[in-house]
């Protein structure tokens, strides 16, 4: 009978991937130690490495986009809402409501 395949938070990949990034522990140590395989811990370190640029180009950068994204959404709504009011105000005053 086949094992069911274990998923890993993404708060234990980074604790592990950092540990094998820093250097302290072999690989084998550290995949004996959080019971993982030694090729899994090679790729949670290898994305950390690729990664690591993204969070000081970023940063601000995805979060200010983000929020323009959401502003330009929500005036879109309000722009939508206004016109549908105005047109049921017009209908109403046309069916004497």
């Amino acid at each position: 009978m086949k094992a069911k395949r274990q998923r890993h938070q993404s708060a234990f990949k980074a604790k592990v991937g950092l540990e094998a990034l820093a250097g302290v522990k072999t690989v084998a140590e550290l995949a004996r130690e959080y019971q993982v395989h030694p090729t899994q811990v090679s790729q949670w370190k290898r994305v950390i490495v690729d990664r690591l640029p993204e969070v000081f180009e970023h940063g601000a950068t995805a979060q200010a986009e983000a929020s323009e994204r959401e502003v330009a959404r929500l005036e879109q709504k309000v722009g939508q809402l206004t016109m549908e009011l105005d047109w049921l105000k017009k209908k109403s005053r046309q069916l004497g409501l």
